[in-house]
């Protein structure tokens, strides 16, 4: 299997480990008894911010994943996976400290370092795009 496909699946392990961390902590609200089943907004917004920091970054896997996982995809399906497996890790890379840093603080240096792993990713699909084209 390629790099590029290995990321793919890491990405949506990610994507999935982010969920299930989510889910567990929600159930045990429910069993515990501090939330009912029916008493979560799907933003957590009636959670602590550490659940509300995570369901962000849940979601950011989602809106990322159609579109970075694509690229990848598209890569592999056109056999030009040889352009995006160079920088498929940086990119995962990218993806996990941005959602780490998300979970872990909200401060000024943690928003700009998580935007810079965010701009690490858009800089690598932009590359991956323009190469993609003009192969």
């Amino acid at each position: 299997m390629s790099s590029s496909l290995h990321v793919v699946l890491g990405f949506i392990a990610w994507t999935l480990f982010l969920l299930i961390l989510m889910e567990s902590v929600r159930s045990w609200l429910v069993v515990s008894g501090k939330v009912p089943a029916n008493g979560f907004n799907p933003e957590n917004s009636n959670l602590s911010p550490f659940m509300q920091r995570l369901a962000r970054a849940h979601a950011n896997c989602l809106e990322g994943l159609p579109l970075f996982g694509g690229l990848l995809v598209v890569a592999v399906l056109a056999d030009r996976s040889h352009l995006t497996d160079p920088l498929a890790y940086t990119l995962l890379g990218a993806r996990v400290v941005q959602s780490v840093i998300h979970l872990i603080s909200v401060s000024a240096f943690a928003v700009t370092a998580r935007f810079t792993a965010f701009a690490v990713q858009m800089v690598i699909a932009v590359y991956w795009t323009v190469l993609l084209l003009g192969a």
